[in-house]
């Protein structure tokens, strides 16, 4: 059960952190001359990915299962 409410938080994580805007809704610092706002949220992108595989992982441990081949028997 520990390993769901983890997997639930790391989920939670980008949503409450992008819904934030006035903590990122600024433009210095500026990188490769993109202002703050923009490079912040396309960090994100990839910050989810993490997240929401580790989350993935989290889910399938929590329940036992693991990878398969399609058409294989679980």
């Amino acid at each position: 059960m520990r390993k769901m409410a983890l997997a639930g938080v790391l989920l939670v994580i980008p949503v409450v952190v992008l819904l934030w805007v006035p903590h990122y809704a600024k433009v210095e610092p500026k990188l490769f001359g993109f202002p703050f706002f923009f490079w912040y949220q396309f960090l994100w992108v990839f910050i989810c990915s993490a997240l929401t595989w580790t989350a993935y992982k989290l889910t399938l441990s929590a329940r036992g299962k693991t990878t398969h081949k399609v058409g294989e028997d679980r």
